[in-house]
């Protein structure tokens, strides 16, 4: 069955790329603002959901939904969908090819403290690269498995993070990478989770870390890093939260968030 929901969330992924791609290329407004004046969502963004939602009421209509525009829909299978229709929107309104259709399946409800996640779809509809991963099954781009990079030292390793939209969470978060940028390679700041975690999958970057981020955020893209072997973390025991992610190489990862707590992310 874990290979068919992957089948139908590839598919869907598709099917709803190709949609926001056709509304980037017409030109896209901003519909409204969510938590604060830059954060967003286009009529894309709600027309992309509605359509995966749909897909996904017609094949499956005992599972859960929770996607960022339409809210929580309860399921009597065990099964949740997560659903970022367009993941970096900002990147989207301004035309840059780095935004995603985000899909996940996870068993249990959409709280990732609890969920056990089962498939993935991260797809970029401008640059056309397809991320899956499946449990216990691996990870790709396209046909390609993915494997995460070996690790290396702290001061060869490049950083992907992100960044929330309140103004004071920012700043904190833009001192801590002040802070982390001579200790490291380089740090990159994308504008879209799913990738920044895809990323890591396919050696792309050697760790990401990020704080703030909402469960159709990180649901898809955990999984994609997972199965390339990465470890993907809360701090300390914790599983990856709103209040914190990690996702790199075990062993990087473990030198790698004593200092992110020392640095006071």
């Amino acid at each position: 069955m874990a290979q068919d929901l992957l089948d139908l969330a590839r598919t869907i992924a598709l099917e709803a790329g190709a949609l926001a791609a056709r509304r980037r290329s017409d030109g896209v407004e901003v519909a409204a603002s969510k938590s604060t004046a830059v954060d967003i969502v286009t009529e894309a963004d709600r027309e992309t959901e509605a359509l995966i939602r749909g897909m996904l009421a017609d094949a499956r209509p005992d599972d859960g939904f929770y996607g960022e525009e339409s809210g929580a829909g309860a399921g009597s299978s065990g099964l949740t969908w997560l659903v970022d229709p367009i993941d970096g929107t900002v990147n989207f309104l301004y035309g840059l090819p780095h935004y995603a259709v985000s899909i996940a399946v996870v068993e249990g409800d959409p709280d990732p403290l609890t969920w056990s996640g089962v498939a993935a779809c991260v797809y970029n509809p401008a640059s056309g690269e397809l991320f899956t991963g499946l449990a216990g099954e691996g990870a790709w781009l396209g046909t390609e498995r993915l494997q995460v990079a070996p690790p290396v030292e702290l001061s060869m390793a490049l950083i992907n993070t992100g960044f929330a939209y309140a103004a004071e969470t920012r700043a904190h978060q833009g001192e801590v990478v002040a802070r982390l940028l001579p200790l490291v390679r380089d740090v990159r700041r994308l504008g879209t989770a799913s990738l920044d975690l895809c990323f890591v999958a396919a050696g792309r970057a050697n760790a990401y870390f990020e704080r703030t981020l909402s469960p159709w955020d990180h649901a898809a893209g955990a999984i994609v890093a997972r199965e390339a072997g990465a470890v993907v973390k809360g701090l300390g025991d914790a599983a990856p939260s709103r209040d914190f992610i990690l996702a790199a190489h075990p062993a990087l990862a473990a030198e790698l968030e004593p200092l992110l707590v020392e640095l006071g992310v």
